[in-house]
């Protein structure tokens, strides 16, 4: 069913990435396009959720999906308090590396209290920027991105700079909910087509219940394009787009 979402996509691409008309918002990162979508504001990442999550699988559910084995270097960002980041821990073992990334340094402070009480040798700590990742070149296998994509303002600035930290054959592994970027959601279309206006490619989609929403995953493709030559992403016209282009793969 790849196959034939592929085709789907580029139309979408070729119909909908164009640039909009009318007013653009203005960006805070001058040489990128702006987002043409509303933007959630950040929510807390607390254990409040976590025994919820660990009773679906959650965690389990999606590292499997991502092929997560030992070994392997990963970075979480929007790590929040560490679910994931704990149990990215255990999966790639004392010869794998998981960064925990965050913008919220209030939460970092709470997760490397329990990476230290864990004992968690293999888990580094770095604050983000909002509209860069901050992640050293070349020496991820998996960048993780788990409900809050959508959070993204700058996504074209954030995707360009994520790029370079991706070793060969690396992937970018999001979920996310589908609904409106408002709502602490993306819809798949659009989600597609700003990812592709940045150079990558999806490779997988499926929708997943008990994660609450959709799994996908991409690679970078080709030379990572200029800032001032991305074509920013028209979310009004997305939603005309083929329903088949956001079916499950």
């Amino acid at each position: 069913m790849l196959a034939r979402l592929f085709p789907l996509l580029a139309l979408v691409a070729l119909t909908s990435c164009e640039r909009p008309q009318g007013d653009m918002p203005a960006a805070a990162e001058p040489a990128f396009p702006a987002a043409y979508r509303p933007v959630s504001g950040v929510v807390s990442n607390s254990f409040s959720t976590e025994a919820d999550r660990e009773e679906r699988r959650e965690a389990q559910t999606v590292m499997d999906l991502a092929a997560i084995s030992p070994g392997m270097t990963v970075a979480d960002i929007g790590a929040g308090e560490g679910y994931y980041t704990v149990r990215l821990a255990e999966r790639v073992g004392s010869e794998g590396r998981v960064l925990a990334q965050d913008i919220d340094g209030d939460a970092l402070r709470r997760l490397g209290n329990r990476v230290g009480d864990e004992r968690l040798d293999n888990v580094s700590i770095k604050l983000g920027a909002p509209a860069d990742p901050r992640l050293p070149e070349n020496s991820f296998d998996r960048v993780f991105m788990v409900h809050m994509y959508h959070e993204v303002a700058e996504p074209y600035a954030f995707l360009w700079r994520l790029r370079p930290a991706l070793r060969p054959g690396g992937r970018v592994i999001v979920v996310d909910s589908d609904r409106p970027t408002d709502r602490h959601g993306i819809a798949p279309a659009l989600l597609f087509c700003e990812f592709g206006a940045v150079g990558f490619r999806l490779i997988e989609f499926v929708r997943k219940p008990d994660i609450a929403g959709y799994f996908a995953q991409f690679e970078a493709v080709g030379p990572r394009p200029e800032p001032g030559a991305i074509q920013p992403c028209n979310q009004a016209a997305l939603q005309d787009a083929p329903t088949e282009a956001r079916a499950q793969v």
